[in-house]
């Protein structure tokens, strides 16, 4: 019998582990159209926390007393749906779960075999090759239209998406200053390739970030990549040249609580003629899958953008993985090894 996460209460603030309950699910031969699967790995994201909340947002709410959802490397133990055949890895948004029976609302694709040939490993289409990457990547190039030149400021840049960030910023030529929290990350950040790393658990960022600048010989920045929002969205409002673009893809420092924010440098959107935009992967990812890919794929044989890999193991260590986020506890991607 397969087993599977549910959300049982909705959270105030940050989850715990009484908020989730696992249980068993329907298993067994599958019906016509479905997918009878076994998951290798499991992906654990800071915008699942939004998920847990009944309230309208890009992504649908988890139901209460429901399988949970998200993404998954599995393998097909057998098929009735066309297209799929034991054996083949597959990407699918029936995460949470060591395995079980899944339709096509689950969003199955099967891995590219000419990537898996060449040595990619399975789990890479949960990072680079995956929602990080592919945010990393439209992010920069298609939000921000970064160029050769840019001064790059990323916040979270030892995390999944800004790590990416990181190391595409520097495969185009860009100036790069990365903040994460701790010396380890801040380290790891430079060892990425970035310009400059600042530890915002050391002190105010405003204040790093100018001497970061000085240092480089940088009167300010060009892009911010924001993941984080607060006080590391108001310092880039702070360096922002004029014409800076500002890709917002997320604001981890308020998903628990929801507190209202206060920006002392917000007004200079308008003298600087800041460009700042929302994005979410799923509204661009279609459009550009191919050459995402194709970029993308070159870049990791070159070894241009590599990850590191934060992996708990056993479906039973899923929510701890997911609290982990919220706590700094990743280095890179956070999984799950089933």
């Amino acid at each position: 019998m397969a087993k599977a996460w549910h959300l049982i209460r909705r959270p105030s603030g940050l989850p715990t582990s009484a908020d989730f309950a696992l249980r068993a699910i329907a298993d067994g031969p599958p019906g016509e159209g479905q997918l009878s699967v076994r998951n290798h790995w499991l992906s654990v994201d800071p915008y699942m926390r939004g998920r847990m909340n009944d309230a309208k947002s890009y992504a649908a709410a988890f139901q209460l007393d429901e399988p949970m959802t998200g993404g998954a490397i599995g393998e097909v133990v057998d098929s009735r749906l066309d297209g799929f055949a034991a054996g083949d890895l597959i990407l699918h948004m029936g995460g949470w779960r060591d395995g079980g029976l899944i339709g096509l609302d689950m969003m199955p694709t099967k891995l590219p075999a000419p990537l898996l040939d060449a040595g990619i490993a399975p789990q890479s289409f949960l990072h680079n090759l995956g929602l990080t990457g592919g945010t990393a990547w439209i992010g920069l190039n298609r939000v921000a239209q970064a160029k050769q030149g840019d001064v790059l400021f990323v916040s979270a840049a030892a995390g999944a998406v800004g790590a990416a960030v990181v190391q595409l910023a520097k495969a185009r030529e860009l100036t790069v200053i990365g903040s994460a929290g701790g010396a380890e990350k801040c380290g790891w950040v430079m060892e990425l390739g970035a310009d400059a790393a600042i530890d915002y658990k050391a002190g105010p960022v405003l204040p790093q970030l100018a001497a970061a600048l000085r240092d480089l010989g940088k009167g300010g920045i060009d892009i911010y990549f924001d993941n984080v929002g607060g006080d590391h969205l108001d310092a880039a409002f702070a360096t922002a040249n004029d014409f800076a673009r500002f890709a917002i893809c997320g604001m981890i420092d308020v998903y628990n609580d929801g507190k209202a924010q206060a920006f002392q440098y917000l007004i200079r959107t308008i003298p600087a003629r800041i460009r700042m935009e929302g994005f979410i992967y799923t509204d661009q990812f279609s459009a550009c899958i191919d050459e995402f890919y194709a970029d993308m794929a070159g870049l990791i044989a070159s070894g241009a953008v590599t990850m590191r890999e934060t992996v708990h193991h056993g479906i039973e260590a899923a929510p701890d993985a997911f609290l982990g986020l919220f706590s700094g506890a990743n280095m890179g991607k956070m999984l799950v090894r089933v």
